[in-house]
């Protein structure tokens, strides 16, 4: 996480002499035989590390909710399913250094005492999945992984899973659903998964860039980690733009960067004979926001003021040649897909509003649809459904209702897309 990512990988990831020639492994060295479990739960407490995931909820306080007082097996489990429209940030972390998530998570499953451990990973992800096994594979040989840690009491199994395609899965206890061999529909919660997960038992899902900070902090210490934030959300974000900017990618750098720096510099600002209409500041699930957002901090309290969630931090950016409406539609199509069918308004309400955003796409929309459109996403809103896939899909569609309202209504009153003109 120290080197900063570049736009393209054009390295090979270390293996593990390599990554241990530069400190790699050095935090399991000092964890397993310096820091009880409890010691690294308030580490990460005090650096205020929130999840990188989308939700934001301190690590250190989901890791205390595991029970440290029972018997029999505790898991971890990464979160590398990573299929979030426009969302590319773990890939780069899978493919870039495999070794740092697996030292990451020898260090999280020592803090919450888990015997067995599972890299959850997208089933696209061919080139991560070689480079996970042969991490994996290196770690067990070096005496990282296997049985009693680095001559320690401490054991741990780690397994690469390559699940088979579902934007579910993103939901931690779907995940852990399809990890067992069963549907990948979501669990009613509680129990939480921290105290009733995987198999029954204790278990901690987390996403694969909040386990590459944890080696970080563990050496580096709480006030090192809050020190690289511009905010009180502590540390980096890896945050990527895709989209008609001119040169579209991915950079760590300081949370709470504003959105106009993403855009303006490291994105360097709209191709040339595209102007900026809108974006979705972390991945599809998230709010539109406009021109006058362009100066907010990219954390977790600054976009949830300006009416959106940082969600994954990667940006997808709508230019004035690319129709709204069609910009939408696409998106619902892929949620009205992706729908689990657990719950009617999921099952239901996201197919009939594709289907109304085509109609209005095609020509063939009535100015009674754009309220239809407003009550589905209200009715599909947090609250109303089993898990937030519904109202994750309802974001980008209430927003773009509430900024791109006129070009909704040129669609119905013209009777045609303006832009395929």
């Amino acid at each position: 996480m120290e080197r900063p990512l570049t736009q393209h990988i054009t390295f090979p990831p270390l293996d593990l002499r390599a990554y241990e020639a530069v400190g790699g492994y050095q935090s399991v060295r000092k964890a397993l035989k310096d820091m009880a479990p409890g010691d690294i739960t308030a580490l990460l407490k005090e650096s205020n590390m929130k999840g990188r995931g989308g939700a934001g909820f301190s690590t250190g306080m989901k890791w205390s909710f595991v029970p440290m007082n029972v018997s029999g097996p505790k898991y971890l489990v990464a979160n590398a399913d990573e299929m979030e429209p426009g969302t590319f940030k773990d890939r780069w972390l899978l493919e870039g250094n495999p070794h740092q998530l697996i030292e990451g998570m020898i260090v999280s499953a020592y803090a919450i005492q888990a015997t067995e451990s599972f890299v959850f990973l997208r089933w696209a992800y061919k080139v991560a999945a070689v480079e996970i096994h042969k991490a994996i594979k290196e770690a067990y040989a070096a005496g990282y992984l296997g049985k009693n840690i680095l001559g320690t009491d401490f054991s741990l199994d780690m397994h690469l899973h390559t699940g088979v395609g579902r934007y579910m899965c993103g939901e931690e206890t779907a995940l852990l659903n399809s990890l067992e061999g069963k549907r990948a529909t979501p669990r009613a919660k509680p129990p939480f998964p921290q105290v009733s997960g995987l198999f029954g038992k204790p278990t901690i899902v987390n996403n694969v860039e909040t386990l590459c900070y944890i080696p970080h902090i563990i050496n580096n210490g709480a006030a090192w980690f809050q020190s690289l934030s511009h905010t009180n959300d502590g540390g980096t974000k890896i945050y990527g733009v895709s989209g008609r900017v001119k040169k579209p990618g991915a950079w760590e750098l300081p949370m709470g960067v504003t959105m106009r720096e993403l855009i303006e510099e490291h994105a360097g600002g709209m191709q040339d004979g595209y102007k900026f209409r809108g974006v979705l500041p972390g991945g599809a699930s998230t709010d539109f926001l406009v021109e006058e957002h362009m100066d907010i901090k990219m954390d977790f309290a600054g976009v949830a003021a300006a009416g959106s969630r940082l969600g994954t931090g990667t940006m997808v950016v709508l230019d004035d040649r690319t129709c709204p409406v069609g910009f939408v539609h696409n998106l619902e199509h892929f949620f009205a897909q992706e729908s689990c069918g657990f719950c009617t308004p999921c099952r239901e309400g996201l197919p009939w509003t594709e289907k109304l955003l085509l109609a209005i796409e095609q020509g063939e929309g009535r100015e009674e649809d754009l309220a239809m459109l407003a009550s589905h996403a209200k009715m599909m809103g947090p609250g109303n459904t089993f898990c937030a896939l519904a109202p994750g899909a309802m974001e980008p569609l209430q927003s773009a209702l509430k900024y791109f309202r006129d070009d909704f209504e040129q669609h119905i009153r013209e009777k045609r897309c303006p832009y395929h003109a």
